[in-house]
């Protein structure tokens, strides 16, 4: 076998046996409870506002918050209650709006008042029996344990994330709910219950009791009954369907994959120069066939016009013994014309030397295209997700069209940066937490994006960062290059050592509108 193929294969063996166990990344987690918020509920009476209660939730939408029906329910029988909206950073706080409520689901969900939130994509596969959960709220137990009073529960926290596993999907009279073993406390009420890549699977909702020797247990409101609640409010929410998996799993494929390809690359490159060699060999043996074939033709019509200019001397001299100097004159015209063709013939005939031209003009027709670069025409390029390269969590997977110039001028706006592996531009969203690296790698025809879900004060540093580049325009000048560049490169130094989504697109170019006739 060859060597540098067992050595490709020996590191695609070796990635999979490495990638097969690995858990998600922790940073999802982390990722996750950007959308997770404690509602509170408060009232007023006699010109005072006290704490009623709290409990958690989650943004399904920037503006949009799930709970439990049953967390909200004081508010029928109070109108003076209201909700507060505590997110899990910064420093603002939001009111909100009771905007639907289902009892029979223990489901409701809330308007955000004036402000925006990183929201979740739901599992739309339930997960088996075992798999690894999260519950993700504000348990009182944990504000009591830390001593916190009213005023400091309602200032932003990160949430309690409590690990469990998936016991079974358990139907109550009423509603679908799954079984799981997360620990639920007063206040976990409306925090999701998460997978480990922080996709929601289900809507926490009350816990089992326990009279110290029982194990206790969880119950979430299934996805199924929330798919059906959000429709009914007709809510835009994200969907997931795609295996949860790590970005050091990803990368151990991609490794092997890489590895995997360079050798099909290598080898693919000696077959082409074998091919190109035959092609070669036998293009200049014909060549050489032509040109000795043709050289041969030249000098049998030499040959010819010198028997023809013979026999014109002879009518010559025949005609000037008969004294008729006209018609000998003429003779004489086409013998000194067939002579000198003779010679011309005999002299233009083509040389040895002229085959290795032939012979390259052979080899090119027959080429064709092949010697030119598949993936590096200008145009509009349609790229179309590749699951099994990517790790999703919460983006759309929509195809992404991309207009490509030489120069790395994208969509004839924005302006890519080069470097070993393609075009590169890192984007900082204004209206998410959300910082993005765009690769696009016309040679291979590949588009691929790095998601990292930033908590807010990194987030707001990457904005810092980001402002200090102004020239939003294509641009081939070097020393706007260069800015861009050192701004990029500053942006990936703020940015954690792996994203939380890795999205990879297999491109395909735009077939060019024909003009109409």
């Amino acid at each position: 076998m060859n060597p540098m193929r067992f050595f490709a294969l020996l590191i695609a063996a070796c990635a999979t046996l490495v990638a097969t166990p690995l858990a998600a990344d922790p940073a999802d987690i982390q990722a996750a409870s950007r959308s997770v918020v404690r509602v509170v509920l408060v009232a007023e009476e006699d010109g005072e506002t006290f704490y009623v209660g709290h409990g958690s939730g989650f943004a399904v939408a920037p503006d949009k918050i799930i709970t439990n029906a049953h967390l909200v329910a004081p508010m029928r029988e109070d109108t003076s209650i209201r909700i507060g909206i505590i997110p899990s950073e910064g420093m603002t706080t939001y009111g909100g709006k009771l905007v639907a409520i289902s009892p029979r689901n223990d489901l409701a969900m809330i308007q955000v008042e004036k402000g925006r939130l990183p929201s979740l994509a739901l599992l739309v596969t339930p997960l088996d029996d075992g798999a690894s959960v999260m519950a993700i709220g504000y348990p009182a137990a944990v504000d009591r344990a830390q001593g916190l009073d009213a005023r400091e529960t309602v200032a932003p926290m990160a949430p309690v994330k409590t690990p469990g596993v998936i016991s079974g999907g358990r139907t109550t009279r009423d509603f679908d709910t799954i079984l799981h073993t997360a620990a639920l406390a007063k206040g976990n009420s409306g925090g999701p219950l998460v997978d480990l890549c922080g996709r929601v699977a289900g809507v926490n909702s009350f816990g089992s009791l326990s009279d110290g020797n029982d194990a206790e247990y969880g119950f979430a409101v299934s996805n199924r009954e929330l798919f059906s609640f959000l429709r009914s409010a007709k809510v835009d929410f994200q969907i997931a369907d795609s295996p949860c998996r790590s970005v050091a799993e990803l990368s151990a494929e991609e490794r092997a994959r890489s590895a995997q390809a360079a050798e099909d690359a290598r080898e693919k490159a000696l077959s082409e120069k074998a091919e190109r060699r035959d092609i070669e060999e036998r293009a200049l043996r014909d060549a050489e066939h032509a040109v000795i074939s043709a050289r041969e033709n030249h000098i049998a019509f030499a040959a010819l016009c010198l028997v023809l200019a013979g026999m014109a001397a002879g009518a010559t001299w025949v005609l000037h013994d008969r004294g008729d100097p006209d018609r000998r004159k003429i003779a004489a015209g086409v013998t000194g014309t067939l002579t000198l063709a003779a010679v011309l013939i005999f002299v233009l005939r083509p040389g040895f030397n002229q085959a290795e031209d032939i012979a390259l003009a052979m080899v090119k027709k027959e080429l064709g295209d092949k010697d030119k670069l598949a993936g590096s025409s200008d145009g509009t390029y349609v790229c179309r997700i590749v699951p099994d390269r990517s790790k999703i969590t919460s983006s759309r997977t929509e195809p992404v069209e991309i207009g490509w110039a030489a120069g790395g001028c994208i969509n004839d706006r924005t302006q890519y940066g080069q470097d070993i592996d393609g075009w590169t531009r890192v984007f900082v969203r204004n209206e998410d937490q959300l910082v993005a690296i765009n690769q696009f790698n016309p040679e291979t025809r590949e588009f691929r994006t790095e998601n990292f879900q930033l908590g807010l004060e990194a987030m707001n540093n990457a904005r810092k960062i980001r402002a200090r580049y102004t020239d939003k325009s294509c641009t081939t000048e070097p020393d706007r290059m260069a800015e861009l560049e050192d701004m990029q490169k500053a942006l990936r130094q703020a940015l954690p050592a792996q994203p939380n989504e890795v999205l990879t697109y297999s491109c395909t170019l735009k077939p060019t509108a024909k003009p109409k006739s």
